[in-house]
């Protein structure tokens, strides 16, 4: 009989970096994918991305539905409930053995919580990570505690997770998935991106992310709109193609911010999601990318393109050379992209690995014959 693999998806980002491992799961003898669709996946203003999903040929065997439309503190608690609930009618359908979540996001947080009553195991990945400026950490040590099975990506993460108690023997450094989705991925040509977007290249280019700054006294639109000013100053002869930030606190500010952005500069565009080939054949065409996102930090390395980071959104992460750090004002980020636009960055060396991530956990997951006998844990002391 097949053991029931169970992966959770709730975010576009998130689900690129599963993807490939989904597939290993998929045509392993002895294995059976089950998937759960949750979160931004199912919101149309975040682009209805479960779609991509199953474009991709993943059958999805249950939809969560977890977002409210306010982004508001109460809105987002609210949401973290809603999400349990739907988390504990799909575990009583779907029976999994082991249940493989990544990350740090509410929705995911929710379903460790589920899988805790449930006596489901948990295979965690890209646990032990720091982000002092965002609740997320607080989010991702808290699945740790709730995880069976932790796959980090770095050497550091390895011993923040054992600091936590985790047993040694449980922790396995695996690197970053979203490599092997980049190396799995074909990319689009500079005409094939004109072509599908409506956005025209000019001889320098910026892909921006950035998502709200949640453990900030100050207002995330605060930030952002030092980061407009600073990318105004830059000119029309600069292209600028924002992605839209995820589903949190002030989310809805910083989007109303980017389209009244570009709608007054047409070397501007907004886009909700750009799917993980759009999105990587970007990078690969851009000056730099700049922003807050952890994928400025996991991936674009990769690339050996510029990253501009700013603020503290993800102070505490092991920062490849090729990441520039500024503070959130416009003079600074004006500052830092200049210098990313004469950056050599071919010598940067990724600190996240460089690939084959997803072989190794599946690999790993197939040494174990009962998923059951890990629920009983105890505390690892240091």
């Amino acid at each position: 009989m097949k053991r029931k693999i169970c992966v959770v998806t709730g975010s576009r980002a998130e689900y690129g970096r599963l993807s490939v491992l989904m597939k290993e799961i998929r045509k392993t003898p002895g294995f059976q994918l089950q998937l759960i669709a949750a979160g931004e996946h199912l919101s149309p203003e975040f682009g209805l991305t479960y779609r991509e999903i199953e474009d991709d040929g993943f059958a999805i065997d249950c939809k969560v539905e977890t977002l409210l439309s306010s982004d508001t503190p109460a809105g987002i608690t609210k949401s973290i409930g809603l999400s349990v609930i739907g988390f504990a009618d799909a575990f009583s359908l779907l029976q999994p053995e082991l249940l493989i979540l990544t990350g740090d996001r509410y929705e995911i947080l929710a379903a460790a919580q589920a899988a805790l009553i449930f006596k489901i195991p948990v295979a965690h990945i890209a646990g032990g990570d720091t982000t002092e400026g965002a609740f997320d950490e607080a989010i991702r040590h808290s699945i740790t505690k709730m995880s069976h099975l932790h796959f980090v990506t770095n050497s550091e993460a390895y011993q923040r997770v054992k600091q936590l108690g985790e047993n040694p023997c449980h922790i396995y450094n695996v690197g970053n998935m979203g490599i092997d989705c980049i190396i799995n991925t074909p990319r689009m040509s500079r005409e094939e991106l004109e072509a599908s977007l409506p956005f025209s290249f000019r001889k320098r280019n910026l892909l921006i992310a950035f998502h709200p700054v949640t453990m900030d006294s100050e207002p995330s639109s605060v930030q952002f709109e030092a980061l407009l000013q600073a990318l105004n100053d830059l000119g029309s002869e600069v292209g600028l193609l924002f992605t839209e930030p995820n589903a949190d606190p002030e989310g809805h500010e910083i989007i109303r911010l980017m389209n009244q952005f570009a709608a007054v500069h047409p070397n501007a565009a907004v886009f909700p999601s750009l799917g993980s080939r759009c999105y990587f054949s970007l990078i690969e065409q851009m000056d730099a990318v700049v922003g807050n996102s952890s994928s400025g930090i996991y991936e674009v390395p990769f690339f050996k393109k510029p990253t501009v980071n700013i603020g503290d959104r993800q102070k505490g992460r092991i920062f490849s050379s090729s990441i520039i750090s500024c503070s959130a004002e416009s003079t600074e980020i004006t500052k830092a992209i200049h210098k990313a636009f004469l950056m050599d960055c071919s010598h940067a060396v990724n600190p996240y690995g460089e690939g084959n991530t997803s072989a190794k956990i599946l690999s790993i997951l197939q040494t174990i014959p009962d998923y059951g006998v890990l629920l009983k844990k105890h505390f690892y002391e240091n």
